[in-house]
């Protein structure tokens, strides 16, 4: 199905269900139509998901870094006038998550994370995509999955097009160098947030010993696995995501 995205003030967004709310937040190169598998499973049982359209190609270059991410987000919960949302973030999407958690700990519930930056400096992936060259690119995102299937020419075409607007790149960098400056292992140890940790067995962005870390360092936090998968569980093995989730919302009465 393809979810209609809202626009409305300077946010855009999509939006599916009543109830207890899951704010959505995509990665550096993943649009908001990864998350189908969540968006159609959820709104069914309860909640109400919403994915924001992160605004990581719109602010100035000094301003493009995750502490700002996690302001918007903020400013975003409070324009729909939200209150104990349930934060799911992958990749660059779960280290925002996890700051505006740090940030603003009495606005969120509770928190998941999948092949989550914060703690592992090349996150951001190794080598910086050479312009260009199509081939190294549909290498990079197929590396991204167990599976290269799930790379579809879609998604490889949006990443090149990225990579290839100088100033997409530019910022694309500024957010690595951000991530790994706001390195997170001192912070983890105070936050005391139930955290859901959902991770490809097969990482190889974020590989499984980053997992164990989260875990490691997060007071209240479950750790699960999944089988054959990479770095963005919730794409590559949706039902069996939806399941790990909603299992530990069920047990945690979220």
């Amino acid at each position: 199905m393809e979810d209609e995205i809202i626009k409305d003030g300077k946010y855009r967004y999509i939006e599916n269900g009543d109830g207890t709310p899951m704010i959505i937040l995509h990665g550096l190169m993943g649009g908001l139509s990864n998350f189908h598998g969540v968006t159609d499973y959820f709104p069914k049982r309860g909640y109400k998901v919403l994915i924001p359209e992160l605004p990581i190609y719109d602010m100035p270059v000094l301003k493009t870094n995750v502490k700002n991410f996690a302001k918007f987000l903020e400013d975003f919960i409070e324009f729909k006038g939200l209150s104990d949302v349930i934060l799911l973030g992958n990749s660059l999407g779960g280290h925002i998550g996890l700051l505006h958690t740090k940030m603003f700990p009495e606005m969120v519930k509770a928190l998941v994370i999948t092949g989550s930056s914060g703690l592992y400096e090349s996150a951001m992936g190794d080598g910086y995509p050479k312009r260009g060259d199509y081939e190294f690119i549909k290498k990079k995102a197929e590396d991204v999955f167990y599976d290269p299937k799930v790379a579809t020419k879609e998604i490889v075409d949006e990443v090149y097009a990225t990579v290839n607007d100088r100033m997409k790149l530019v910022k694309t960098l500024a957010i690595a160098k951000s991530a790994i400056r706001h390195n997170m292992s001192k912070d983890l140890p105070k936050m005391n947030t139930p955290t859901c940790i959902i991770w490809g067995k097969n990482d190889t962005v974020t590989p499984p010993n980053v997992a164990e870390e989260f875990h490691q360092l997060l007071p209240d936090s479950d750790l699960f696995w999944i089988e054959k998968c990479g770095h963005a569980p919730m794409m590559e093995h949706p039902e069996e995501f939806n399941v790990i989730l909603e299992a530990w919302l069920h047990k945690r009465e979220f």
